[in-house]
């Protein structure tokens, strides 16, 4: 009964967390090119979107180097509650308000005083995103101090990543129809208004925080002779864990590839169904569809890593997502050939975000066996890290698409042209594919900590540590 609760608490944080994160990665920059910037003056909202998107990527790579550290300063956080929990508490808070907050134009600053609405924003931006970032590290470097089985730990991600699965695309299904409700609540428009949005994000923000407090309140952290061997790390020792931790690295790398490629493509599918399929109003489907997926796909994880190697689940994967990519090319129009492209796109990446987060997790014993210290939130930290960059340079990606492609303001199918669609498709297909193919080229020659490999880590720590422990008595 005690792990049930703990596998439930832990799955609805990541359906919060997952929420928000869709919310701030993939739905607000809808919010800034079709609402924000809608004025009259298409140059000035061009110019305004480049700005915004611009200031996003820009604080999101300065912030790349923060992350190590904020994973440092969450494992050496020492109280009566564990390292993890007060992050949650305190962080979820903080950022759940300031998502509320970057719904807002300020008081409509962004066209009466549009630089001091930029300076504004930059400072609530990269407040947020610092907080959320101390809840994304605390939340998922929660994995590896939960158990040091590698199957109990499949459960455990697995169990979150179903959680994430139904909050992510749970977004996509309430997004339009919740933004719709309020702007007809609240303003009188059946079409979609900024005070529509506003209250999606509220929603979403307090979505988040409830999920926090729920795993604060059903999980354990817990104790054995291997996670009793850590330190306090300073600012050298943080990198030096990162940096030398060649498994880590090669695999963050292969991560950031894959994960820039589906977010960029994940993030303009609403585009894809309002100025080229001229069906934004169907875009539910695509929330319904992938939900449940994810839930199969989910479900059947645990299956597939019995009878299959990580290497080949990734591989495999990835090849079922460029099958859906090629079908999207020649879909046009076709809502249900759309559908089975994103079945086929989006159906293995839960999958594969299992093996990325287990190979992850995995590299904190391999860490530890490596360099002699243990760094659960220092190494976890990259995952959530990766997800940011990916997400920001999405960002900028779907602001540059839009732009060129003409799908911004109150624009229509009929106004894309084709030198738009063009442009639209080489970052929406296009570079996504090749991000992928070199992605899966990475993990499959340079990621070698394998199941297997990762059990003969674990049994060799136990036993040096316990002949340290008899040494020393």
């Amino acid at each position: 009964m005690k792990q049930t609760k703990q596998y439930l608490s832990y799955a609805a944080g990541a359906f919060g967390h997952d929420a928000f994160y869709a919310t701030l990665s993939t739905y607000f920059m809808m919010f800034v090119t079709s609402q924000l910037f809608n004025t009259s003056n298409a140059g000035f909202n061009d110019k305004m979107i480049g700005w915004v998107t611009g200031l996003i990527v820009t604080l999101r790579i300065v912030e790349i180097i923060f992350d190590p550290v904020i994973g440092g300063i969450v494992d050496n956080t020492r109280t009566r509650w564990g390292k993890f929990k007060p992050w949650l508490v305190v962080a979820g808070l903080v950022s759940s308000v300031l998502l509320i907050a970057i719904f807002t134009d300020f008081g409509g600053l962004n066209v009466s005083h549009p630089v001091l609405y930029i300076v504004l924003f930059g400072i609530v931006f990269i407040t947020l995103d610092a907080f959320y970032s101390f809840k994304d590290v605390a939340f998922w470097s929660m994995l590896p101090a939960l158990s040091l089985d590698s199957r109990k730990r499949e459960k455990f991600g697995t169990i979150a990543r179903f959680g994430s699965t139904l909050g992510q695309q749970g977004v996509q299904i309430v997004v339009i129809p919740l933004v719709t409700f309020f702007s007809l609540a609240f303003v009188g428009s059946h079409a979609e208004t900024k005070t529509g949005w506003f209250w999606f994000a509220v929603v979403i923000a307090v979505i988040a925080y409830l999920g926090a407090l729920l795993t604060v309140w059903g999980t354990k952290e817990e104790d054995n002779i291997v996670r009793q061997n850590t330190e306090k790390a300073g600012i050298k020792e943080i990198f030096t864990a990162v940096a030398k931790n060649d498994q880590l690295m090669w695999q963050a790398l292969s991560y950031f590839l894959f994960a820039l490629a589906y977010v960029s493509t994940n993030s303009m599918l609403l585009y894809y169904f309002k100025y080229v399929m001229g069906a934004g109003d169907k875009f539910y489907l695509v929330g319904i569809f992938t939900a449940i997926e994810g839930i199969v796909a989910v479900a059947i994880f645990p299956t597939l890593s019995k009878f299959f190697s990580r290497r080949t689940i990734f591989l495999s994967g990835s090849i079922i997502m460029l099958i859906g990519y090629a079908l999207f090319l020649v879909a046009s129009n076709s809502l249900p050939l759309v559908l089975v492209a994103i079945t086929l796109f989006f159906s293995p990446y839960p999958i594969l975000f299992l093996v990325v987060l287990m190979t992850i997790t995995d590299s904190v014993e391999y860490g530890q066996w490596k360099l002699g210290i243990r760094n659960e939130s220092v190494t976890l930290s990259l995952r959530p890290l990766i997800d940011k960059l990916a997400g920001a340079f999405a960002n900028g990606i779907v602001g540059i698409a839009a732009v060129a492609a003409g799908m911004t303001g109150a624009a229509k199918p009929e106004d894309i042209t084709a030198s738009g669609m063009q442009s639209f498709n080489l970052f929406m297909f296009y570079i996504p594919i090749v991000l992928i193919v070199i992605s899966v080229i990475i993990y499959w020659f340079k990621v070698t900590l394998t199941e297997k490999k990762h059990a003969q880590i674990v049994v060799e720590l136990e036993q040096r540590l316990h002949e340290e422990e008899a040494h020393k008595n």
